[in-house]
């Protein structure tokens, strides 16, 4: 288990152009554990490490939000077996960790759809997770769970019809509004592990300006120098939002 303290800043990152979030999608890790001749599930248990390891190195930067996709609604489609080892695990994951990630001020919140195939279990769990952390303020760790980026839309537009919002109001600042955490930052940065070169769904309305690193790591091997990797890559571009270098 690696050292789950935050740690010093390698040399090469400039601590002045860190990003304020970070978002990932955590992939590989069947593939990690196909690999080795174990369950599939048995790579979804080794993530735990990594996402751990990775969410005190967003302590270690100063991340104001690290977002993780950490089940979409297309996952639905997934063998039973491995569903069910998923919603288990994540259950179990807030259960280990929310009291020592609470001790080091991380405020834990969900995005996603709270629909009757989430089971009651794991609904409580979140729910018992967002209400012991929700005072803290060094780091918000979003976890995009039952999560997909155009039902995010979708149901942002729902609420704009049920608030009766005339069609000349309604604006990116009122869509914004009715996201699933309009408090939070866009990412600055999004990094997707295995080496797959896909946005799959995930923050399809905050991403628009978003840096994309990919990087071969599976999920499971993924640690804090890996995440300062990417944001090293992140400090080296050129960020013009549209406009031009004078």
């Amino acid at each position: 288990m690696p050292d789950p303290r935050p740690t010093a800043l390698p040399a090469f990152l400039e601590r002045t152009g860190v990003p304020r979030h970070v978002a990932i999608v955590m992939d590989g890790s069947g593939r990690w554990a196909q690999r080795k001749g174990l369950a599939r599930t048995e790579g979804h248990g080794a993530g735990e490490v990594s996402l751990v390891d990775t969410t005190y190195g967003a302590l270690s930067l100063g991340l104001k939000a690290l977002t993780v996709f950490a089940f979409s609604t297309e996952n639905w489609r997934r063998p039973v077996d491995e569903v069910r080892y998923l919603m288990n695990f994540n259950r179990g994951l807030l259960e280990r960790r929310q009291h020592e990630l609470h001790a080091d001020g991380v405020r834990i919140v969900f995005s996603g759809r709270r629909d009757w195939r989430v089971p009651k279990g794991v609904l409580s769990r979140m729910d018992e997770a967002a209400e012991l952390t929700k005072k803290n303020t060094r780091l918000t760790l979003n976890i995009a769970f039952n999560y997909g980026g155009r039902a995010e839309i979708v149901d942002a537009v729902r609420e704009l019809v049920t608030d009766k919002v005339p069609a000349k109001k309604i604006d990116e600042k009122t869509i914004k509004e009715r996201l699933y955490h309009p408090e939070l930052p866009d990412p600055d940065l999004v990094i997707r592990t295995s080496g797959e070169y896909r946005i799959s769904n995930f923050l399809l309305w905050e991403m628009a300006y978003a840096e994309l690193v990919f990087t071969e790591v599976l999920w499971p091997d993924f640690r804090r120098e890996d995440l300062f990797a990417a944001v090293g890559e992140y400090q080296r571009r050129d960020r013009r939002f549209g406009g031009v270098d004078e």
